[in-house]
């Protein structure tokens, strides 16, 4: 060609250099090729307005998808879209690799994309060969896809911004991977930094509090919503003229500056900072791009996280009292522990009450004086059950304090509450079961609380308890035997406004320890109440610390991590708060506690269910007697006298069972008393008698017993002394 000649056609050029043009319209789904773009897709040489599924066929179906990714990219940042892709045979062979560049348009009108691009195949590597696969569509779209799949995880398992923080920083994204990372927030009218990475302490002074007004890249992100890409320092330099030198000391030769966008807002803005050229193709910008959508949702869920844990935290700790001074004789301590997951606030309680009853009998500095301990759960993990929750506590405080009996106070609160969720508890409804007319129940949110109330005379150990739904008391023995203390209950609060509630009067002994829990403790990991309870009591039994550890020991061994405590069999079961509350009263001064076990138990006449807990509580409190066969004797014996009770007088029957003297020679002594006035006597009964044997036992098994009058009603003891251990059988 001479100087001066005309150039030759566009068409005629792009043929010499194998190069094809095609035009996509996504509205019409029309793809129009040259001849040598149809020769490229695997078509006959000609030109063609092919259907879009046409083209779609013949292109691998990862590679479609990377092509609508790169080119909505492309788009949105006015750019131009690279991409290569692999074109597939009839048979879905692969028979070349083609690049693609063109310049998409985004009609908001017809909601459409418009591209005019080239095609051109790619010979180096050869398509089809170990490099070329690698190369083109291999390796780096398989690690891109890995990374892209860890990093999503990784910032959803994040909690908290600097978790956020700390995944961003160690992600290590394929083929390129920045040295240097900046989260920018945005406050008012000022640039702030979140946290960045890869840069000394106090390089971030002329960042902080800066005007969003100011010709820095990041603040452009935030003010524009766009993202800013600088492949070199020159260009940075032309660009920003201004905030160039506050750059420059870092030595760093790219940037890439994203916005951070969540709920259709730009909170911020994301730098990534390289040490060496970056030409920030399509694919990288892509990646980049991805990367700054999953950060800035992530920072977004852990920023309302630690609002939220900030909120409820606050709001738990003003309502969890302390446990007020110390008491002579006795030591107190406690824990809570919210659900793992969630609001971090709910209704599980505990609270010590200095009890009225004059100057000497105050909670004073001297410690002396009555106290009330409680332990009580509201239903719900919710707003809505702490608030019900502190409402409750100051009600038994203020009832409390009024010198009300425990039976009174706890029949006050259930009348409290009953009122406070406008009589849900029981369900309210018209009688003749009608709709409601406005100011009926709302079965969806029914509430109410369970509870136990204990007053304490520190000087005496007796402790006089009242339940309302709530687990029994757990007493951990001087010897360490541990067993379920059995107390009358009743419904839980605000289920019946006219409920009441029997009170249990039993004595701490030196050296015991009393603890009182909500059912989170015993199921939380899975657990129902009976394999929960063999845990809890594990943990009870082989503890040999003071009672501040012995809180901390049983909640790591329900609440700790995975490898230090032991799943139940319904490992789906929602996780609770956890509350638990211990109360030791000290060892008898100038010795050892003495070696005594006792439990004791009321058996009403309108219960006789409880008779087989009165074999079970005698189980517990022998389990390390040496004859089995005592054991047996002495259930058999219990059970007897206690039916008698039942049958032959209309009074309720009182157990008090004991174990004292040293191991291997103590005595057990067991002891039922009523109120009826008929003494016992020994009978004769016949082969076919259904009664009439309880006394001939007890002179046959027993090896000493006795009945005792009293001012009203009798006793009837028997003693069995520990002998040598038996055989087994």
């Amino acid at each position: 060609m001479r100087t001066g000649d005309p150039l030759p056609a566009v068409g005629d050029v792009l043929a010499s250099l194998a190069t094809g043009v095609w035009h996509w319209d996504t509205a019409a789904e029309l793809v129009s090729v040259d001849a040598e773009a149809a020769r490229l897709l695997g078509l006959p040489a000609r030109p063609a307005v092919l259907a879009e599924s046409e083209v779609r066929d013949r292109l691998h179906p990862v590679d479609w998808n990377e092509i609508t990714g790169v080119v909505q990219l492309a788009a949105a940042e006015q750019t131009l879209a690279e991409v290569r892709f692999r074109v597939m045979d009839e048979r879905g062979r692969i028979i070349r690799v083609v690049r693609s560049r063109s310049r998409p348009s985004y009609d908001a009108r017809r909601k459409a994309y418009e591209l005019i691009g080239t095609l051109q195949e790619v010979t180096e590597p050869t398509p089809g060969s170990p490099a070329g696969v690698s190369a083109v569509t291999g390796d780096w779209r398989r690690s891109r896809e890995a990374f892209l799949l860890d990093a999503g995880r990784a910032l959803a398992e994040a909690r908290s911004t600097a978790e956020v923080l700390r995944v961003a920083a160690g992600l290590s994204m394929p083929g390129f991977s920045p040295d240097g990372l900046a989260v920018f927030g945005a406050e008012a009218d000022r640039l702030t930094i979140i946290g960045y990475y890869g840069h000394q302490t106090g390089d971030e002074g002329p960042f902080a509090q800066m005007a969003l007004e100011t010709d820095y890249p990041a603040a452009e992100v935030v003010r524009t919503g766009r993202a800013v890409y600088l492949s070199s320092p020159e260009e940075y330099r032309d660009r920003y003229p201004v905030t160039w030198p506050l750059a420059q000391r870092f030595n760093r030769r790219s940037w890439a500056f994203l916005p951070l966008i969540a709920r259709g807002r730009t909170q911020g803005a994301w730098m990534a900072a390289f040490a060496y050229p970056v030409a920030f193709t399509p694919d990288e910008r892509s990646v980049l791009t991805t990367v700054a959508r999953m950060l800035a949702q992530a920072l977004s869920r852990a920023s309302a996280a630690e609002t939220e844990r900030e909120l409820t935290d606050g709001l738990q700790r003003s309502m969890m009292p302390t446990l007020g001074p110390e008491v002579p004789g006795m030591d107190v301590a406690a824990r809570y522990v919210p659900t793992g997951g969630g609001l971090q606030v709910g209704g599980d309680w505990y609270d010590m009450i200095p009890l009225p009853g004059g100057p000497a009998r105050r909670l004073d500095e001297s410690g002396s004086g009555r106290f009330a301990l409680v332990m009580g759960d509201v239903q719900g993990h919710d707003v809505r059950a702490a608030g019900l929750m502190g409402q409750l506590r100051i009600a038994l405080r203020a009832y409390a304090s009024e010198g009300h009996p425990p039976d009174a106070v706890l029949s006050r609160a259930s009348r409290f509450l009953h009122g406070v969720v406008g009589g849900r508890g029981c369900g309210d409804r018209h009688a003749d079961g009608g709709g409601d007319d406005g100011h009926g129940a709302d079965l969806s949110d029914v509430r109410f609380a369970t509870c136990l109330y204990a007053e304490v005379d520190p000087h005496t150990g007796v402790l006089e308890v009242v339940r309302a739904g709530h687990p029994d008391p757990v007493i951990r023995m001087a010897d360490g035997t541990v067993l379920e203390r059995p107390t009358a209950g009743g419904l839980p609060l605000g289920i019946d406004p006219d409920a009441d509630y029997p009170t249990t009067r039993f004595v701490l002994e030196p050296g015991e320890t009393m603890m009182v829990c909500t059912d989170g403790l015993i199921e939380t990991g899975g657990h129902d109440l009976d394999t929960g309870w063999q845990r809890i009591r594990a943990i009870l039994e082989g503890h040999e610390g003071d009672l501040e550890e012995l809180a901390d020991a049983l909640v790591q061994g329900v609440h700790g991590p995975s490898s230090h405590y032991t799943t139940g069999p319904l490992a789906d079961r929602r996780e609770d708060d956890i509350a638990v509350l211990l109360l030791s009263r000290h060892e008898t001064p100038g010795g050892p506690a003495p070696e005594v076990r006792r439990t004791l138990l009321t058996v009403a006449q309108a219960e006789p269910e409880q008779i087989a807990v009165a074999r079970h509580q005698l189980r517990e409190l022998l389990h390390d007697w040496s004859c089995p066969d005592q054991v047996d004797s002495a259930v058999l014996l219990v059970s007897e006298t206690l039916t008698n009770v039942l049958v032959h007088t209309d009074t309720d029957a009182l157990l008090l069972a004991e174990v004292s003297g040293h191991k291997g020679e103590r005595r057990m002594r067991v002891q039922v008393t009523d109120a009826g006035d008929e003494l016992p006597h020994k009978r004769r009964p016949g082969e076919l008698a259904s009664s009439g044997r309880g006394l001939v036992l007890m002179e046959l098994l027993a090896d000493a017993w006795g009945v005792e009058p009293r001012g009203v009603g009798k006793s009837i003891w028997f003693d069995l002394y520990e002998p040598p251990p038996c055989p087994k059988r």
